[in-house]
């Protein structure tokens, strides 16, 4: 494995934890809903868990309601249980043909609660991109150990990778920045 191959694995370790990061972050409910707070919700479709959106129609109707029209009515009552599992912080309203998801205006403290888990969301990509920073110098270790590379330019691809992650931890600080002001913003 040459340094570069080093370098390029460890980039692409960082856009993967940043994609995950902001994959996490849909799942914070801001001001306005989004059909991504029931992305996680699986229903027993016939024994499997089945993702919501794979039964029925999702749709946000308001800024605070969310609506589900599923494809085969009998699916409302297991559809009307996986919601109350999932623990969202909404009850099903079940009309018979549709659920609706009624979201009250957020709270000052529910926002706070937000920005908090996003933060948290912010340190765990922080771990990963620093477990890909080890992983990245283990590697050069190995190369400089078994002769492959002479201990300046080990010294020289620490450098490189520190700056790397410098780089992934900053693009992570700015996307939790980002995020705390949009979920504060009232």
């Amino acid at each position: 494995m040459t340094l570069n191959e080093i370098y390029a694995h460890q980039k692409e370790g960082n856009e993967k934890a940043l994609a995950v990061l902001k994959k996490d972050f849909t799942t914070l409910r801001s001001g306005k809903v989004s059909t991504a707070i029931v992305d996680n919700i699986k229903v027993d479709y016939y024994g499997n868990p089945t993702p919501l959106n794979q039964v029925g129609s999702v749709l946000v109707t308001d800024a605070t309601t969310i609506t589900i029209s599923p494809w085969e009515k009998t699916l409302l009552p297991e559809i009307e249980k996986a919601i109350q599992s999932a623990n969202i912080g909404v009850n099903p309203n079940n009309d018979g043909e549709t659920i609706k998801l009624f979201f009250p205006p957020m709270t000052v403290e529910q926002r706070q609660e937000s920005a908090k888990k996003a933060k948290a969301m912010g340190e765990k990509a922080k771990v990963a991109i620093r477990n890909i920073r080890k992983d990245a110098n283990n590697k050069i270790k190995r190369l400089e150990k078994e002769k492959e590379i002479t201990e300046d330019e080990s010294k020289r691809a620490h450098d490189e990778v520190q700056k790397i992650t410098d780089e992934a931890i900053k693009q992570v600080d700015n996307l939790v920045k980002e995020k705390e002001a949009e979920l504060l913003k009232v």
